[in-house]
Formats: structure tokens, sequence, C-alpha cells
């Protein structure tokens, strides 16, 4: 173990004190070391995780980017759509044209009947031209069966963006705004009629962003249910021709019953469509079309997409084309790729050992809830059936769905056709496999590929995918010190998920059920606004402070995952003890994997923009701000009253 201790020490920067700073105690010759290159506007654990994968995913790739495979097997489908992505010369020999024959038809169409009816059909096409839409979904209050579920759409941006934005949300307002008049431009108008028609779009956009929840109130999860009969929809919302979008996306017919998600919203896209022009309504589908597949296009579209994010987050070079390649493949076969990827990454032996880590975070978590002094036996026990319920997924799926065995990639047609196609059959494949059939709740709900992990509220499962289960999260050859703080963290963080304040009101089948005493709730939410209240006086750039009730559901989750992995830390203590290593208790060792999971840099306008539109609390506050409220943290460094970040024990949280 050494040499773990020695990655430690080179990560640290030893003349800070930890009580004062322990993010740049624990990671500031991290910091120092990894400057941000012009690729990323933020680096870190899960940027090099990506990279690796890119690596990975492109070697896989070539093995069938480099021959003709048989028509309709995965080498064929995986070749085929590298090649053509890759084919610069064409792509851009052909410029917009994939699209020309979609917005023909749309600056041909006379009347608003017309145009709705092209809405729908170019929806089932995915060009997202409708600002409504339904699909398939599970039933919140009996998660056990697939109903249709439906909104609106139209807003790019959340609610804030429109409403009442600061200085970060109206740059990537005004930034949103250039890039979609240049795309009008690049598809044959002028500069005037491309102004005036990013002036149409945006005033859609606008009319429906701004009657939208906004990011705290859509947590809750109440606010966005509303199970309405298929004839009440009908009814209810007359502006929208449910049925002609329903048979041109090829759905069923016998839908009985549809959750909508906000009902006000919906009823200002009826108000647009009836009311607005049919100039400007062409306009708004004409920028849908261009938008949804301006990735597929020549250079020229690409390049103009990334000024926008250049603009929005700093980033100050593009991935090389080989890159964006793999991420468009991965996303569109993911189940193909991932099982290539488990094959040659994962073997059992190490989805055994996780599987052994998960197990010692439940019983962790199973000891505090049975220490708990705040929450009734009845309340305590329905905690525990639920914890003891959940469904753990990891690395790769038990059983694979084998949704894109009816994928088809012709290498004669260009990237937009191709996507057209597998944007129709992904939904086919959901149809054809689900419905009015039972809900497997040991589905899991990622890629093995995917660089992250998950709870499922309505599954009640946490899934920790292959690609996440490596240094610094997971290492094979780290003591379980260091693996109890980094990995260890992360299963109990996505655990405490089904106790923070959305996944809470789900109950151990995940429905949507209260299982609460009245008393238990009041006490549970008094001690979660600690949480709340502490992470909104955090300041991620300066003038721009996180938003604690937008993040709480998060930050619950770190504070309780912290406790949870300590506690399990300590107890295979018990069983088998470990020494210190070059000056490091195991405890140190515990905190400082920790911190090393979220050490990264990052430009302003990236932290800025994560603020703004992200459930999370930037990485450096889910050191600084998390670790303060932990108990153990100040037993391990001897933090005292005195430190920064000293924080009295009173007011420290005490959840889970």
């Amino acid at each position: 173990m050494a040499s773990s201790a020695q990655d430690l020490k080179a990560n640290m920067d030893p003349s800070v004190k930890p009580g004062d700073d322990f993010w740049l105690y624990a990671v500031g010759g991290w910091l120092k070391a990894n400057p941000l290159d012009k690729q990323h506007a933020e680096n870190g654990a899960f940027t090099d995780l990506e990279e690796l994968n890119n690596d990975r995913i492109k070697e896989l790739i070539m093995k069938y980017a480099e021959k003709q495979m048989p028509q309709g097997t995965d080498g064929q489908k995986i070749g085929a759509l590298y090649r053509l992505y890759m084919d610069s010369v064409s792509r851009n020999k052909m410029g917009y044209e994939p699209i020309k024959p979609y917005l023909k038809q749309v600056r041909e169409v006379k009347t608003r009947e017309e145009l709705l009816k092209l809405m729908c059909d170019f929806d089932a096409k995915g060009f997202n031209t409708a600002p409504f839409g339904i699909g398939l979904s599970l039933n919140p209050f009996n998660s056990s069966e697939y109903m249709i579920g439906g909104g609106h759409g139209g807003a790019s941006l959340p609610q804030e963006y429109y409403a009442n934005p600061n200085e970060q949300q109206k740059k990537t307002v005004e930034a949103k705004k250039a890039l979609f008049k240049d795309f009008f431009k690049m598809v044959g108008y002028s500069e005037k009629e491309a102004q005036k028609k990013m002036e149409a779009e945006w005033a859609i956009e606008h009319a429906i962003g701004i009657k939208t929840l906004n990011q705290v109130e859509s947590r809750n999860p109440m606010a966005t249910i509303h199970i309405m009969p298929w004839q009440q929809l009908l009814n209810d919302f007359k502006g929208i021709d449910w049925e002609g979008y329903r048979d041109a996306l090829g759905m069923p017919k016998d839908i009985d019953q549809v959750n909508i998600s906000q009902l006000e919203p919906l009823h200002e896209v009826e108000k647009i469509m009836a009311n607005t022009s049919l100039d400007d309504l062409k306009s708004y589908v004409e920028l849908q079309i261009i938008r949804s597949y301006s990735g597929f296009l020549s250079d020229a579209f690409e390049d103009r997409a990334f000024e926008a994010q250049k603009a929005i987050s700093g980033v100050q070079e593009q991935q090389p084309r080989w890159k964006r390649a793999v991420a468009t493949i991965s996303g569109s076969l993911g189940e193909t790729i991932g099982k290539l990827y488990v094959q040659e990454y994962f073997p059992e032996s190490s989805k055994q050992r996780v599987v052994r880590l998960v197990k010692d975070l439940q019983q962790a978590f199973e000891d505090r809830l049975n220490e708990n002094t705040w929450m009734s036996d009845s309340t305590k026990a329905k905690a525990l059936e639920k914890l003891h319920a959940m469904h753990i997924n990891v690395g790769y799926p038990d059983k694979w769905e084998d949704m894109e065995k009816f994928v088809d990639i012709r290498e004669n047609e260009n990237l937009v056709e191709n996507f057209i196609r597998i944007t129709q059959e992904a939904r086919a494949a959901m149809f054809r496999k689900y419905w009015h059939q039972p809900v497997d709740k040991t589905r899991m709900v990622c890629t093995p590929q995917t660089v992250n992990a998950f709870y499922h509220p309505l599954f009640n499962s946490i899934n920790f995918p292959a690609a996440i289960l490596q240094p610094p999260f997971f290492d094979v050859n780290a003591d379980y010190a260091s693996n109890y703080g980094a990995i260890g963290v992360v299963m109990g963080h996505e655990m405490t998920h089904g106790f923070d304040d959305q996944g809470c009101q789900f109950d151990k089948d995940g429905n949507l059920k209260n299982w609460w005493t009245a008393d238990d709730k009041t006490n549970y939410d008094q001690r979660t606004k600690v949480i709340a209240d502490w992470f909104s006086e955090q300041e991620a750039v300066p003038g721009l402070k996180v938003n604690g009730q937008k993040t709480l559901g998060e930050n619950v989750s770190d504070n309780g995952g912290l406790k949870i992995a300590y506690r399990a830390y300590e107890n295979r203590m018990k069983q088998e003890p470990l020494s210190n290593i070059e000056g490091f208790t195991p405890a140190q060792r515990f905190y400082l994997a920790y911190a090393r999971v979220w050490a990264c840099n990052s430009t302003p306008e990236y932290t800025a923009m994560l603020v703004n539109s992200d459930v999370h609390s930037p990485a450096r506050i889910r050191v600084m701000a998390a670790l303060p409220m932990i108990d153990t943290w100040y037993d391990a460094f001897g933090i005292k009253q005195g430190d920064k970040m000293f924080i009295p024990k009173e007011k420290r949280a005490l959840v889970w």
C-alpha cells in the first residue's frame, strides 16, 4: 500500500492546515500538477475516466471500423456508423443537404393544420419539432406497471433563464440566440430574415419556459404528477392533436390513462399553437430540425455550436472528431458497445469485490438506522424494509435487454437518415418489449461504459456501472480505507438518495407513498433544512452562491454517504485492522481518498453554469461544505475550534 500513500502525498499541499482548507490540503498538489487543458472546461476523476473510456471504446470500435462485416451484425453497425461519422469529406460536401428536404416541407406548408401534422411526423423522426409529447413511462403510484407520460417541450433551458436570469444565465441566453440566428443563416436565410426567425422562435420558447416550474419547485414529485384518463387529456387539451401524435409515433391505441407532468406550460403550448402566426410557428419548427441533427451535418454546424459552448462554459478547444464519434456511437449503440466493453475491461472478480463493498455499505446503513434516536420505531421499520429491498446492479446487467438487435445502419445513406431509423427503432423496441408487460425492477438503468452511478426511485435500485469502478473511485491495489472513502462514499451516496428529500417519498416498492409519521417527517425536514441553509451560504464563484434547496438531495446524499461509508470502514477495521502508512492513519486515508474523487480544476464559467443549471454542488464545495458536518472528520485530523472550517457540533446536520 506504500504506492497508495505516496499518491496521496503527491496530491496534497502539506503547507495548508487541514482544518483551514481541506480541499487545498488534500488535493492542492494535484490541482497544480493537473492544469486545465484546452479541450475541457473541467478536469478531474470523471474527466480522466471519460478519456480512458474514449481510448478503450475507440479500440473496440476500430476492430470493426477497418473491415467490412456482414450486414446487420453488431460489428457492421459499429464500423459503418464510425466510418460515416468520420467521413468529413462527404459530410462537408453535403453541407446541410441531409435536412434540406425536411426544411423544404416546412417552408411549403400553407395551413396551421398541415404544420401540426408535420410537427408530429417529424417528432417521430427525432426532430423534436412538437412542443409537446407523450412516451412510455412508469406509474409513480404503482411502479410495477407501465403507463404513458407526457407534457410540454419547447424550452431548452430551466425556467430561471427566462424569468429572472443572473449574469451567467443572461450570457447563456445571448450565446444561444446568436447560435440560433447563425443556424438560420447557414440554411440560406439573409441576416434580416435570420434575425426575425430567431426572435420568433425565441418568443415561443420564452413563453413556454417562463410558465414551467423552476428547479426547486420541480423537485417536488407531486408537483409533476397529474394522472388522468386518456379521454380527459383529449378534452382538457383540445388544442393538441394527441391521437394524431400517438399514431405518427406508432404508439399503441389502447392507452387508457396518461400522466401529464405540468399543466400550465402545456396550456401555454395550446395558446401558442392557436394564436401564433403560421410563419412564426414555421420558424420554430425549422430551428428544431436544424438543432436536432446539426451534429451530423458539415463541420460548419459543429464548429458554430462549439463556439456557443465556448461562450457558455469557457472551454477553449473542440474535442477531436474521433472522440465525438465514440461518444455518439456509445450513446446510440450503448448496449452493443457495453457487451464488448465488459468482456474486455471488467472481469467477474472485480464485480464480486464491489458487490461485497455494497453489502458492507448496506450493513453500515442498517447499523446507523438501528441507532437512530430521532425516528419512531414504526418509521424506522419502514426505512429498514426499504434498505433491504434495494436492488443492486454492479458493473453490467445480469441480463441484457437486446434493444438494438433490429437497428439498421446503412452505409449508403447519410448520418441523419441513419439516426432517424435509430430513433424510430428505439421507440418501437421499448413498446415491443415493455408495453403490457410487468416491470422488471432489477433492470440496470445505464450502460456499463457510463462514468457515473445512479439511484432509481421507482425501481428502488442502485446502479454502479463498470466504467466508474476504476481508480480513483475503486482501486484493486488500494486498501479498503481508501476504497471506502472513494467508491464507498459514492455507494452510500446512492443509497441515501432513497432517503433524501425526494427519495424518502417513495416506499420500498418504488411507489410514491407516504411511509412516515407526521412527527418524523417534520423532524426530518428540520434536519435537512440545516443542510439546505448551510449550502446556501457557500459561494461558488464571486457573487454566485449555491442554491441549498435545489441541491438538497445531492447534499443530503453526500452527508449520508460519508457517514455510512465511514461506518462500513469502522466495521471492517474490527475484523481486519489496518496500520498507519507513511504517517497517515486509516481514517485519514479515508477522507483523503474522498477529497481526491472531487479534485478538479474548472473554468469560472463552467462552475457558474453548474450552479445555475445542476442539482449538484460544485466539486470543491462537495468537500469544503460537506466535511465540516461530519464528526469523524474532525477526529481524524484533529480539527478544533479556531480552525476556519470548524462548525460547533450542535450546528452539524444529523440526518442519516
